[in-house]
């Protein structure tokens, strides 16, 4: 057999020679670093080879992975191998910058190889590669697992990048696209000679600009090796502020409260007139459907059987309209935890529009929240650019939302309070994946903000009730400290690349977009955080300062607020929440 390929024989060992080990302590010898795990730990038994292998155990929406980040060469072939036990143990890489792969079993009861090759992109000099089992399935073990390909050690800087071109420009922001520079892993945005923005992507939004003022800019590549020179300069001046592009007179930093307006909890009523004049932006929870798919959204006030000293409907709307006539803003938010919305025809959009405008109108309200959880958003298999969704209750949500701005106007203010499992951790999985087998919630809200960006007054997801997230350091990051809400905000205002692809990276948002979504007290959700770890995190983000151990990629001034569940829990709690936003802000 040797004697009839010599040439391929010759190839392959000559390839081989060249190949290295790219994972690190894949074999766990050394504890799990540099694993990032959410719920791993290494044992002495059962092993695979050497005196260790990791341990997991998925509890939860938890699936228990562990990964890390490696270094690869591009357009290079690489084969991700390794050994597990356990029932549905998967092992993949992603951000390959091709296809990203997987294999899995069913079923281990001993020790089984699990194997995949993939190809790196043109521009990929990082991959990360990871294991991980399935939703309460029970433990599963990995051991000796090695990414063999070309060694990735990157011996230059990146050259200057070419084709800096400005986009979009409004009042007080710029957006900036350039072209991929192969070999880079990194870039940075300059404004005037200095460093505004770190990011991944070839795309970037410059905010908190002064309008009416001419402004230079220009980008440079970087990776191991260090920063490219900087490109040659564009240039832009943004137009005098106009009442256009979601301009709602809101004020330079906001407090947005639910207001529990159908239901009665333990937390007690609380009536619109006694609602404190430091909340900014009131939501009315919650208008919810007459089933899940009808997209007749119904808004019905808390009986006084239920909820003792609730107003009149008469009182309701004249506080309102004082509430308003103080320069306050009055939404009805649609959905929570109980009220499942799925426009999956277009004739429940269209009932959706109708019924939504009849509540808007019946209380004179200034706008609309969309607070879909659970299963209300999901994506279909396939459709995996969110730049250009296919699914119909994503199309038709969003269609529903933009005739309802056409109808209201430049006034009309649209916000959005997504769960972090529908944002944030679009960054790791979109959908179901390119190959099936991902929960098809995954990031479903990033077309839906995306296709709305210029719309969109308010964005302030839910940092609570949340599982471990992967921020864009690659490491997990998890509730109850100002870490966490750094980490997820960061994501917003700096973009990222969706599913790890960085030919598909999410925009990031202008900071007066983007509000900072907190439990008001402990009894109002899991993940709430002591008024030091908020003055923590709005210290991190507005001046760089009192940061923790995630690395931003910016400074925001113009971050727009903090919104949290509830005005009633906050009240129940001594207004704990709004006094910190208030001497925070003044």
């Amino acid at each position: 057999m040797a004697l009839a390929v010599p040439g391929s024989a010759a190839l392959s060992s000559a390839a081989r020679a060249a190949d290295a080990d790219a994972a690190v302590n894949g074999g766990f010898e050394s504890g799990l670093s540099p694993w990032t795990c959410t719920a791993g730990t290494t044992v002495t038994s059962p092993v695979h080879g050497g005196a260790s292998a990791l341990r997991a155990t998925p509890e939860g929406s938890d699936n228990a992975q562990c990964a890390q980040t490696v270094n690869v060469r591009p357009n290079s072939q690489y084969t991700l191998a390794g050994y597990v036990r356990g029932s549905y143990v998967y092992l993949g890489a992603s951000g390959t910058g091709t296809t990203d792969v997987s294999a899995w079993t069913q079923s281990a009861p001993d020790w089984q190889k699990l194997a995949t090759t993939f190809t790196t992109g043109a521009n990929t000099t990082k991959v990360t590669i990871y294991t991980h089992g399935w939703y309460g399935t029970g433990a599963y073990y990995a051991d000796d697992i090695s990414l063999t390909g070309p060694g990735g050690t990157t011996t230059q800087p990146p050259t200057v990048p070419t084709g800096l071109r400005t986009g979009t420009v409004t009042a007080t922001s710029v957006a900036l696209s350039w072209t991929p520079v192969s070999g880079a892993t990194g870039y940075a945005v300059y404004r005037d000679g200095v460093k505004v923005q770190s990011l991944s992507g070839t795309s970037a939004t410059v905010s908190g600009l002064s309008p009416s003022t001419a402004y230079a800019f220009q980008v440079t590549a970087s990776n191991d090796a260090g920063e490219s020179a900087r490109s040659a300069t564009v240039t832009a001046t943004t137009p005098a502020r106009s009442d256009d592009g979601g301009s709602t007179e809101l004020p330079a930093h906001a407090l947005v409260g639910y207001l529990h307006a159908s239901f009665a909890n333990g937390s007690g009523y609380t009536r619109m007139a006694d609602v404190p004049d430091s909340w900014d932006v009131i939501d009315l929870a919650f208008g919810e459907p007459t089933s899940v798919t009808s997209g007749d959204i119904r808004f019905n006030r808390c009986p006084a059987s239920e909820c003792p000293g609730v107003e009149s409907d008469a009182d309701f709307k004249a506080a309102i309209k004082a509430k308003q006539a103080a320069g306050k803003k009055v939404l009805i938010s649609i959905g929570g935890q109980n009220g499942q919305v799925q426009l999956t025809t277009t004739a429940a959009r269209d009932a959706f529009v109708s019924s939504v405008s009849k509540i808007i109108d019946q209380y004179g309200l200034d706008g609309l929240d969309i607070d879909f959880e659970g299963h209300s958003l999901s994506l279909n298999t396939g459709d995996t650019d969110f730049r250009n969704p296919t699914t119909p209750v994503i199309v038709n949500l969003i269609s529903a939302l933009k005739t309802l701005k056409a109808k209201y106007g430049t006034k009309f203010v649209l916000t959005m309070a997504p769960e972090t499992f529908f944002v944030q951790n679009g960054y790791q999985f979109y959908g179901s994946g390119k190959w099936g087998g991902q929960d098809p919630r995954c990031g479903a809200y990033l077309p839906v903000i995306h296709a709305l960006r210029d719309d969109l007054t308010l964005l302030h997801v839910q940092d609570y009730n949340s599982g471990p997230i992967m921020g864009l350091d690659n490491q997990y990051h998890s509730m109850g400290g100002a870490d966490f809400h750094i980490a997820m905000t960061d994501m917003l205002l700096t973009g990222f690349p969706v599913a790890g692809d960085a030919n598909n990276v999410f925009p990031p948002l202008r900071p007066d977009q983007v509000a900072i979504g907190m439990p008001a007290s402990v009894n109002a959700g899991n993940g709430y955080v002591a008024p030091a770890e908020v003055t923590k995190t709005l210290d991190c983000l507005t001046k760089k300062t009192n940061c923790g151990s995630y690395p931003t990629h910016g400074t925001w001034p113009a971050l727009r607020g903090l919104m949290t569940w509830s005005v009633n829990w906050d009240r129940f709690a001594g207004w704990e929440f709004q006094r910190t936003f208030d001497s925070y802000f003044g």
